[in-house]
Formats: C-alpha cells, structure tokens, sequence
C-alpha cells in the first residue's frame, strides 16, 4: 500500500494522504462496468444510414470454388453492396505475419467458416438472410482435421523444430530409471463477452476512421491500409475499452475491421461487422491443441537425469502466430526445473480447421502441461510424494541455472514460493488426511497437487518490445495521458495512470485516460505477452519525466532556488521556500511559455534470440507463482469438484494490488475452464460442433473453489529494472491452473492405490475422468 503519511512539515498546510503506485486503486472503469455505463463499440451512436456488415462462410474444410453465384444475394432486400476478393483495391490479406489469411476466399476454401463475401445491408437481419442466398459449388479437396490426420498427410506451417542442451540421448541410454508417456490437451475458446466488432467512418480522400475491438489498433490500422491501398496515415484506429480479448483480437479482430472499412470506403457510408457468438466461436481461433510425448530418465530419488519431449500442435489452415506461439511452448516446457540433458522437437501441423491465434499464456500453458505431466509421472515411478519431486528438481545450485535455450535464470524464487505455499497451506497434514479418506472411502475419491510456475516476461520477437506514450499537461492542472496499450479488463489504464500520478505526485483524479488510438502514438505493438505495463508504463513514466525536467527549470528559474531545492510533493511543488499548488504551477508554467506535452518511448533492454539455433535471452524476466489445488472426484460418475485453492504469486512491488490479485484469481479459473471444463469437438469434416454456450462450458461462479486463498509474495521484487520493480501478472496466473490438473490425476491414481498411472488427458471433463477411472482399475487388475 502506499505511504499515507504526510511529505511535508509545512506549518497550517493540511497532510494529502497520497496514493500512487503500489495503492490498492479500483479499475478505472469499475462503476460503470457495474452500472453498464461504460462504452463499447457496439454502445456507440450509429450514424445515420449506417450499414451492418455480415460475411458469408465457407460450409467446407478444404475445397475448390469452382463458382459462385452472388447475384441473389445482391438482389435480396435491403442490401446496399455485396463485396468479394475481386472488389478488394489492395492486397487480399489480413494476416500478421505470412500473408496467408485472406479477407475473402479467392478460389480455394481451407477451413469450415472462412470468410467468402461481404453482405452490407440496412439491417443484420437482412444481411443475413441476403448471405443465405449465396450459390457456392465447391469441388472437394482432402482435409486434414486433426493432429493424425496432418501429421500422415505431411502438412505443416513450417518444419520442425529443434531446442536442446546437452546429450539427450545419451542420457536417457545412462539413466538409472526411465519410462515413456504422453498426454493430450485440449484446444480453449477466448469467450470474451464482448464479441469480434468494428465500426468504420469513411473520411474525405479516402480515409476511415475504425473503432476496433483489438489488442493491436497498429497492426489492424496497417492491414486495413494494405487492403484500401492507401497510406497508413489514411486509417485511423480507435478502442477505448474491450469487453475481454485474451489473445483473440490480437490478429482476429483485422478480418471484422478490414470488411467493416472496405465496406465504408466503397459504399461512403458508415457500417459495422459484429458476428454473433456462434458466427465468431466458427470463424475465430482458438488455443493450440497438443500432444506430447516424453522419454524421461531419472534416479530413485527424483532427479530427472535426461529428457527427450516431442510436441506436436493443431495449428489450423494458416499461419497467424503459430510459429511464436509453438516458439513459446518450447520455451516454457522447463517450467521450473533444470532439465541436465534435455531435446524438445516441436512439430507445427497444418489442418483444415480455423486457424488457431494467440491466447493467454501464448503455448507457454502447453509447454508447461507437459513437464508437469513428467513430474507426476515420475513421482509415482519412485513412490515419493510428488511435491518433493518437484523441488529437487527446481533450478537453483551450482551450474543448475541454465535454460534448455541457454539463458541464465538470475532471479530464481521458486524454492522459496514452494517453501512458503507448502507451509501456510498445511501441504504435508492435509495429503496424509487425504490419503486416509481416500483409503475409507470406495466412490469418492480426493487428490492434492502443488505445482509452480515460471513465466518468460518479454515479446519473443524482439522487435515487439518496444512502447510510446503522450502526455499534455494542461493550464488547469489537469493531464491527459494516452500511450499504445489497449484495455480489455485487465486494468492497464489504471496502473500506467498512478504511474503517471506518482511521477508528478498528484491525484489519480487529475489523470484522464483516453483511447487508444493510431494517430496519438503510431506503429505500436500488441496489449500482449504479459507486458502492458512493462513497456507502457516505462514510456509514459518517461514522457513525464521528460515535462517535470521542464518544470524544474522553470520553477529554478522563477521561485529563485536551485534545480536541487525543487520537488514535486503531494501537496505541491516544492521550490526552495515556496509551497505551489499543481495547477497554479501548471498556469505560471503555461504563461512563462514552458511546452507542457511530451511524448515518452521505452524500449526492453538485455534481450536477444536467435531463432535459427534457439539460443539466446529471449525474456527480460521471470513472472513466478505456485498453487495447491485440492479437488474431489466420483468415480461412479467422473463428476469433479475444485474444493479448495491456495495461491502465492510473485507480482514484484506490485504497482496495484487490488488489480493484480483479480487478474491472478481471473487467471486461475480461466486455465481450470481449460482443463477441466472446455472441450473443443469438431465434425470428421471440419465443422465446429461447440459453437455456443449451450455446447461449450466455461467456468461460473459456481465452478469457483469454495476456498480459495490468494496472496501476492510479500518479498516480491524485480531484480530487473522494470517500472518501480513490479512484475507483470496477465498470463502467469493461468498456468497455476495445472495444479488442478495434477490433482484430479492424483486422485484417479488413488483408485488403485497410486499403482498406476493414469492416462488422462485435458480437458479432464467428467466423461475422460470416468473413463481413467476405469482404465486404471482395469489395468491394476491386470498388475
């Protein structure tokens, strides 16, 4: 919390209880998300003679157009302009990266939901029934739905690629025990509760000016450009807030905003795309599905010796961030732990299916299943308590820091986090009492799992890692602040705004947040990889900087005191004997013609990766946490219960802690719904077939534990030289979700006795629970 008490010892000047960085501040949305004031893109006022933008789909996997006949489509009622990839000026693609994601399919269709043509109609509802009217033959093609099915035909995004320190192999050959395993994991929706939406404004000379509902406003703004053909500097992208992004509108959100602004341009009226929620769930990614496999050596007491782990991921039918995001899966398939010899081979598959994008946690989630996976798999192996598997196996210790990418981990606490969760969560007692109810009890059956986090803090490619931000001090006192990072709920604006508070020492209240937008700081990167406040942060602390420099000279100058004897405190400026309130500082400034405006940029130091051999320091820091998930299953039925959680996180000197710990509760129940509850299932044709919330469950507030204890680690501080050492706390969180994971595995296994490991995957969905259950019994019958 911050300091209350008062900077100043002025005689009659009343003490102003300050509260900058570190103070437990509400969102700065808070009440009007509770009252329903707060604005969205859908909530704006429409203009007059807008049009409502729907796009037809693709009803096949993989096939050939062979024709396709739009011309009941543009004589249906109420429709204005019927658009294809013929009517495109620019370039037909809004992809980030390979130039594979078309705004329309231009003879070929590769996944079930692929955007064909643009319906702008004076309604939705006649959108809609205008699209219904579109004759598409199609000649089909091979599809490749799934993982299998790929990995036969040969499809990829790229080859295969290999991570590795030492002499795997030969490790494996000399270890004193070994065994092999495997474990599958389920794909995850974003359900963000605000959908995929856009709004475009056609300009004169061509221009647009786009609300988006995106996590990079920079990377929409260029793709629409490239599409119009017109400069970047024609298109204009806004977004004030998102109803939720998780990943989802970091790429996705391009395809609504390029036909909303196609649409504006060529028709020189208004128009917006929203899908509905079925619409978007079919024609958005989702979180990589994967499946691994390992070969793992390991003595009698634990210590893994050597590991060999092949992953192999359904990345859908083009590239998005595939290659970053399977990059990251490598990455973190450490975890916490020192792997002495360890190859990881990651396989990028191509399939006919919606390409998967970016999600919280980014393929690090993945990674992380996997050698937890290990951990619980060799804990039975030897019969020790899984917990201590796992800290024998934390790097720490003479020449046990290195990465299997060869960066150095400098900042280790995971022992410390382990040691500390364990004891004020009674670990030790509350497994024997487990053990012994699950001894007395034939149908329900209890497991207990703590498992720890490390998460790399920095976009893995490099040129990401950078941020602006503007600030305008005004006459009144006032600041206006705007910087490149976008607000989807997670309370950015309100950390970058008590930064800002703290480096002129004022109230939060003089601070006006305002949208993120194209033209006030250009060319920025996506609100992703954990680092908003990171890299926002710093620029805009730097931008304030940059104005209070200003103002000490002036007021130097004018109070007649050194640059020294100048300080911005609570209660004013401090000029020698001069006390100066904030807004007459700002009024004399103005007057004595001192710029009042600056623009700040911050750029990630220490960083570098070269992708060519997977060596290097990708990441500035490390985020890190631990959880002790408890869980209750049936085995008669695979019905499972989260009864109990208890949370430790490491957020550095958090700047917010109120914001921080609802992004770390957020982020917990988020991966439980990932493991436990949200099943993806696609057709033998490639069609979605959990498109809605009647067929695919996300977590309620019923799912939540009933005990659920959350604490930010007191000694919590960045040795790295981040914004007042805060740590970044978005993705991190949702990883300690495994320990869910390993603790319904745990209990399955208590069905025999902990004789036989089971073989369940994720999503642990009631039927998979049943199903292990009987496999074990099953196979510990066979023993």
């Amino acid at each position: 919390m911050a300091d209350s008490t008062p900077t100043s010892n002025t005689v009659g000047v009343e003490p102003v209880v300050f509260q900058g960085v570190h103070a437990a501040l509400p969102h700065d949305s808070a009440l009007r998300h509770v009252t329903g004031a707060a604005i969205y893109v859908d909530d704006l006022p429409e203009p007059v003679g807008m049009l409502h933008v729907h796009l037809g789909m693709s009803t096949k996997a993989h096939a050939k157009i062979v024709s396709m006949d739009l011309s009941a489509v543009r004589a249906a009622p109420g429709v204005v302009a019927v658009l294809s990839a013929q009517d495109i000026p620019g370039e037909n693609d809004v992809s980030p990266v390979i130039h594979d994601d078309k705004l329309f399919a231009d003879g070929e269709v590769v996944c079930v939901g692929q955007s064909l043509f643009a319906v702008a109609a004076t309604s939705i509802a006649a959108a809609r029934a205008a699209a219904a009217k579109a004759v598409v033959v199609y000649e089909d093609l091979p599809a490749a739905v799934t993982i299998a099915q790929a990995r036969e035909a040969g499809s990829t995004i790229e080859t295969a690629q290999r991570m590795a320190r030492g002499d795997a192999a030969a490790a494996l050959a000399a270890s004193p025990r070994r065994l092999q395993g495997r474990l599958a994991i389920g794909g995850q929706d974003h359900f963000y509760l605000e959908g995929q939406v856009a709004l475009a404004t056609p300009g004169e000379g061509g221009d647009v000016h786009v609300w988006s509902s995106t996590q990079h406003p920079s990377e929409v703004q260029h793709l629409i450009a490239k599409v119009l053909a017109v400069p970047h500097s024609s298109v204009t992208v806004e977004v004030r807030r998102m109803g939720g992004g998780f990943g989802g509108k970091e790429t996705q959100a391009s395809l609504f905003a390029a036909a909303a602004a196609l649409v504006a341009v060529k028709t020189g009226r208004a128009a917006k795309a929203r899908p509905d929620r079925d619409e978007d769930m079919v024609m958005t990614g989702k979180r990589h599905d994967f499946e691994c496999a390992y070969d793992v050596g390991f003595d009698d007491e634990g210590r893994l010796t050597g590991l060999a782990l092949e992953l192999a991921s359904r990345c859908g039918s083009t590239t998005d961030l595939s290659m970053a995001i399977n990059d990251r899966a490598m990455f973190h398939a450490d975890n916490c732990y020192f792997l002495p010899a360890v190859e990881i081979v990651s396989h990028r598959l191509r399939t006919h299916t919606v390409s998967n994008t970016a999600f919280r946690g980014f393929g690090g989630p993945q990674g992380m299943a996997a050698i937890e996976r290990v951990m619980d798999a060799v804990a039975q192996a030897t019969g020790l308590d899984p917990l201590l598997v796992r800290q024998r196996n934390l790097y720490g210790g003479e020449g046990r820091n290195l990465t299997p990418y060869h960066q150095t981990v400098e900042d280790n606490v995971a022992p410390q986090l382990l040691e500390q969760l364990a004891a004020s969560c009674d670990y030790e007692a509350r497994q024997r009492a487990i053990d012994a109810f699950n001894a007395k009890s034939p149908v329900l059956k209890k497991g207990l799992a703590l498992t720890p986090v490390k998460f790399g803090i920095s976009f893995t490619t490099t040129h990401l890692n950078q941020a602006g931000a503007l600030i305008h001090l005004y006459a009144d006192g006032s600041i206006l602040l705007n910087h490149g990072g976008t607000e989807m709920g997670q309370g950015l604006f309100v950390k970058v705004a008590q930064i800002v508070a703290e480096a002129f020492k004022v109230d939060i209240a003089r601070i006006k947040v305002t949208s993120t937008v194209t033209d006030k700081v250009p060319n920025t990167s996506a609100t992703a990889a954990s680092s908003g406040t990171d890299l926002n942060g710093m620029a805009a602390l730097n931008a304030a900087n940059t104005i209070k420099a200003r103002l000490v000279e002036f007021a130097a100058r004018k109070w007649g005191c050194a640059e020294a004897e100048v300080a911005f405190t609570p209660e004013g400026l401090r000029a020698g004997a001069e006390l100066i309130p904030f807004e007459v500082l700002c009024r004399q400034a103005h007057l004595g013609r001192v710029s009042l405006s600056a623009t700040g940029y911050y750029a990630t130091p220490k960083i570098h990766y070269d992708r060519a051999t997977h060596t290097g320091r990708p990441f500035y820091y490390f985020a890190y946490g631990a959880a002790c998930s408890e869980v209750l299953i049936d085995t008669l039925t695979g019905e499972m219960k989260v009864t109990r959680a208890d949370i430790l996180h490491d957020a550095g000197r958090s700047l917010n802690p109120a914001i921080d710990l609802g992004q770390i509760e957020g982020g917990f129940i988020q991966g439980m719904g990932w493991l436990t509850t949200e099943e993806l299932v696609f057709s033998a044709d490639g069609r979605l077939l959990t498109h809605a919330p009647s067929t695919y469950k996300i977590p309620t507030c019923g799912d939540r534990p009933a005990v659920l204890n959350l604490a930010l680690w007191e000694a919590g501080r960045n040795v790295e030289e981040t914004v007042h050492r805060s740590k970044a706390v978005g993705e991190p969180p949702l990883m300690l979700a495994l320990s869910v994971l390993s603790a319904v595995n745990r209990a399955v296994a208590s069905v025999a006795d902990h004789r036989v490991f089971p073989d369940l995957d994720a999503p642990a969905t009631p039927e998979r629970i049943l199903m292990a259950v009987e496999d074990v019994k099953k196979r510990a019958a066979s023993c």
